[in-house]
């Protein structure tokens, strides 16, 4: 790799004029900017000390030697004790070479560590709905990333199918729903029992406001209103396993998940392991009796569990009601447990919003005090909301917009967008299809994942399938021209194979784009490192505009010299490769003809 030969040969120049051995892991180099001639910048400033001189005439030491002493640095110049090298056309064409043979290029081995990753998390009282979008491209994406880097990961979905919220749709269901199915609705069935959590919450306001007008206190009715009751009555039945009760919950969580199936299916998700809070939510309360016997929790006077975390400047924290029942913390405690038990990881990662900052905090703070070796692995991947322009989303006043009618409304934009631009020519009924069906879910997916995943977000969907910007469509288009390229140089017989030493002089369009290439293993590091796949979704952009940059400047096909020709269409096949491979760790297609 060429940024290696640079530091081996730094580090050759340290040996040499300061007879001081110093590691390539201990040396670092950064892009050179663009007002300055060079690729590669070396900085002398921390190194003052071994080269003892000022920080210009240390890069002046070190770029003569440089320049002396290897094949490949060609010039230098030292702005201020920042060494500026220019590596030399041949070393690039070189380099091209070795990654367009290389079948392992931007691939990292295995490095025998487990990663978990949670994320979806759905209730299984309403549809999936644009913030799910975000947190299922997120945690894809993120579990392809880690794989792509060594680890073995594990994608897995711990569902919230029970609780107050579920026995809401229950009841509404039982009140108004006259035994209606999802095929005598001709819906979905997730969209069907969010259909009565909306209904529920109708009829709750209505029961509150009516309380409100015979002289109750506001907040009084809110618990008083008959709904509420009859539902906190009907998660008791459920708790204690009444047969009619439990029968509604696997009725109605049974159509969700076959809609659920549908939804992660056409994004393109699957998991390797599914998880049910029905299932979760009693465990925990082992680990609150070994909290207690090692001290680590203390009991309060009316029987309550608490754990003290002040001097991790927190507060104290319940991990167990009075009454022996369990918190959301109780059962965390005991699904991280599990988690831990079914697939033995180094890191566990959550992708959960924001708003659940402070209890992952405390989750994370009460896993370590337990003395769990595992547990500085666990690291929550915490994402900001996602706004339309229209405003916020809310569930159970209907205002949410359904994962599925966002995912149609893609399709449909992009089939009317592509064909206005008249880029389907050539392809049956079938194909235009599957390539609408592209476009609509890269725009989306890359749009979302292109925002650092702590900021909040605004989701613009015409903004999304643009053919020109920083969208996905402008990526895949990218990659359907070079495919095309390529395919013609097939046509025409071109041997992609060429001679280094012939190609002759080098555009700046052909360097910066072969220096992007050499960048996919830092951009697929950096990304693994920070749990951010918005670091790949930069870095296949920045390709993409580089490669325009050179179709729009540098000729191809009329080219004379066999060798640059040759080494042109290389430099193409290579940008589509990296630029699949890259988008693919967002969980995008990448058409081959448009």
């Amino acid at each position: 790799m060429l940024e290696i030969e640079i530091k081996e040969a730094v580090a050759g120049a340290f040996k040499s004029l300061f007879d001081h051995s110093i590691s390539v892991e201990d040396l670092a180099l950064q892009p050179t900017r663009k007002e300055f001639e060079g690729t590669y910048t070396f900085v002398t400033f921390p190194y003052l000390k071994i080269t003892k001189t000022n920080p210009e005439e240390s890069g002046k030491k070190i770029g003569e030697w440089l320049s002396k002493n290897t094949d490949f640095i060609c010039g230098f110049n030292v702005v201020k004790g920042f060494l500026n090298l220019e590596i030399s056309d041949l070393k690039w064409a070189e380099t091209l070479n070795g990654i367009d043979s290389d079948a392992q290029f931007g691939k990292v081995e295995k490095n025998g560590k487990k990663v978990m990753v949670e994320f979806s998390s759905p209730n299984t009282n309403k549809p999936l709905h644009l913030g799910h979008l975000r947190n299922n491209f997120l945690g894809d994406s993120t579990s392809r990333i880690l794989d792509a880097y060594g680890y073995e990961v594990m994608k897995v979905n711990l569902v919230n199918d029970r609780g107050i919220h579920i026995c809401k749709s229950m009841l509404a269901y039982q009140k108004f729903g006259h035994g209606e199915t999802p095929e005598q609705a001709g819906i979905k069935g997730d969209h069907l029992v969010g259909k009565y959590y909306v209904k529920f919450d109708q009829e709750y306001k209505r029961e509150i406001q009516e309380l409100i007008e015979s002289g109750t206190d506001p907040k009084a009715a809110e618990k008083e209103a008959p709904s509420i009751l009859e539902a906190q009555e009907m998660l008791k039945k459920w708790e204690e396993g009444d047969p009619e009760t439990v029968g509604l919950w696997e009725k109605l969580n049974g159509w969700v998940y076959e809609g659920f199936d549908q939804t992660y299916a056409t994004m393109g998700i699957h998991f390797d392991k599914m998880y049910q809070e029905s299932q979760t939510y009693l465990l925990g309360k082992d680990i609150v009796d070994e909290g207690l016997e090692k001290e680590v929790f203390f009991r309060k006077e009316n029987g309550s569990v608490w754990v003290d975390l002040t001097e991790e400047g927190m507060d104290e924290k319940l991990v167990l009601r009075g009454d022996g029942t369990a918190v959301y913390m109780t059962q965390d405690m005991g699904t991280c447990e599990k988690k831990h038990d079914d697939f033995p990881f180094e890191k566990s990662v959550y992708v959960v919003g924001n708003e659940q900052d402070y209890h992952f905090k405390v989750l994370f703070s009460i896993m370590k005090k337990l003395g769990r070796d595992y547990s500085d692995g666990l690291y929550h991947l915490s994402y900001g909301m996602v706004d339309l322009p229209s405003g916020k989303m809310k569930s159970r006043e209907g205002t949410v917009v359904d994962a599925d009618d966002l995912l149609k409304e893609m399709f449909d934009t992009a089939e009317k967008h592509t064909v206005e631009l008249g880029k389907i020519e050539g392809m049956d009924e079938g194909e235009a299809k599957e390539l609408y069906k592209k476009l609509g879910l890269g725009a989306l997916k890359y749009f979302l994942l292109k925002v650092d995943p702590k900021k909040r977000m605004l989701f613009n969907p015409q903004e999304s399938i643009e053919f020109q910007g920083h969208t996905g469509p402008f990526i895949q288009y990218t990659h359907a021209r070079i495919s095309a390229i390529v395919r013609r140089a097939d046509t025409l017989e071109i041997n992609l194979s060429f001679d280094s030493s012939k190609v002759g002089k080098l555009t700046q369009r052909e360097i910066d784009l072969i220096h992007r290439l050499t960048n996919y293993t830092a951009a697929l590091r950096e990304s693994a490192n920070d749990y951010s796949p918005a670091i790949m979704a930069q870095y296949v952009y920045d390709l993409a505009k580089d490669y325009n940059g050179f179709y729009q400047e540098v000729p191809i096909f009329n080219e004379e010299s066999k060798d640059a020709l040759s080494f042109r269409v290389a430099l193409s096949r290579a940008t589509a490769r990296a630029l699949k491979m890259g988008m693919n760790l967002l969980g995008i297609d990448v058409p081959e003809r448009m």
